[in-house]
C-alpha cells in the first residue's frame, strides 16, 4: 500500500486496533494490541488515544476496551443493508418452524461474517452473534458463498485458504475442497457434517439478490444426534430454500 498516495495508513491502523478486540478478548493491553495488529506500541497507543477521545474506547490501568459507541459503526451497515434487515423476520420464522438456530452470512475475505441470526439453543462451543466470524472453507455458509464466486475469485480464495483440521472430518486437501465446491454449486446447497465441530451438522443455501447474484447465504445448524443428512435433505432443505427465495425476492424489490 506504500505506493498508493490515497491510502491512509493511520485509518488502517485504527481499524486494525478496533478489530483486535474480538475472539473472546474484550480487554487488551497496548502490548497485546501491538502483537495482534502488527503495529508498534507507539502507534497502538496513538490509535487508542484517538479512539478514547472520540468515545469509542476506554482504558484503566493499562487495560483497554471498546465502548458501546462502536455499535453505531455496525448498525450503520446493518441498517443500510436490506439483506440483513429483510432476513431477520424470515430467520425467526424458520427458527420457530424447525426449532433450530438459523443464520445469514456474507463473505469477507477468507471468513464469513454473520449479519443476521435467530438462535434457539447453543450447539457450537463458541458463541455466535451478528458480527461473528468463522473460516469460510470449513462452514456450510462459506462453501455456498465461495462456490458461487466467479472462477477467478474462487480460485484465489482456495489458493490462499489455510485449511485447519478442526475435527477428523474436516476437509484439509485443496483438491478435495475444490471438488466439494463444485458439488455445492451444482446441487444448490452445502452440508458440513461435523467438520467445524464434532456433534454439529449444518446446511446452507444461497440467497440470490439483485442482478441474480448470490449476495449472502442462509443456514441452519443442528445437533448431529437430532438430524442425519437424509433428514436435512427431506425436512430442512425445502424450508431453507423457500426462506432464501423469500429474502432474495424481497431484496430485489427493496
Amino acid at each position: 500500500m506504500a505506493s498508493d498516495p490515497d491510502f491512509m495508513l493511520s485509518l488502517a491502523r485504527g481499524l486494525a486496533v478496533i478489530r483486535a478486540f474480538g475472539d473472546g478478548k474484550p480487554q487488551l493491553s497496548i502490548r497485546e494490541i501491538a502483537l495482534a495488529t502488527g503495529v508498534s506500541r507507539a502507534a497502538a497507543r496513538r490509535c487508542l488515544h484517538t479512539l478514547m477521545t472520540l468515545g469509542y474506547a476506554t482504558g484503566t490501568d493499562g487495560v483497554y476496551e471498546l465502548t458501546p459507541a462502536t455499535l453505531s459503526l455496525a448498525s450503520n451497515y446493518l441498517g443500510a443493508t436490506s439483506i440483513a434487515r429483510l432476513a431477520q423476520p424470515v430467520l425467526e420464522r424458520v427458527s420457530s418452524q424447525l426449532h433450530e438456530s438459523t443464520s445469514v452470512a456474507v463473505l469477507d475475505g477468507d471468513d464469513i461474517v454473520y449479519i443476521a441470526r435467530a438462535a434457539v439453543r447453543r450447539i457450537l462451543s463458541i458463541g455466535l452473534a451478528v458480527g461473528s466470524r468463522l473460516p469460510a472453507p470449513s462452514t456450510s455458509l462459506g462453501r455456498v458463498l465461495i462456490a458461487h464466486l466467479d472462477d477467478a475469485a474462487r480460485a484465489r480464495v482456495v489458493a490462499r485458504a489455510k485449511l485447519i483440521r478442526h475435527t477428523p472430518r474436516t476437509i484439509v486437501d485443496k483438491n478435495d475442497l475444490r471438488a466439494e465446491l463444485d458439488r455445492v454449486k451444482t446441487q444448490g446447497y452445502a452440508i458440513v457434517d461435523q467438520e467445524l465441530e464434532l456433534g454439529l451438522r449444518s446446511m446452507a443455501v444461497p440467497i440470490v439478490g439483485p442482478g441474480r447474484r448470490v449476495v449472502a447465504a442462509m443456514n441452519v445448524g443442528v445437533s448431529a444426534g437430532r438430524a442425519d443428512k437424509q433428514t436435512l435433505l427431506r425436512e430442512f432443505l425445502p424450508v431453507l430454500q423457500q426462506a432464501a427465495a423469500d429474502i432474495g425476492t424481497a431484496s430485489r424489490g427493496a
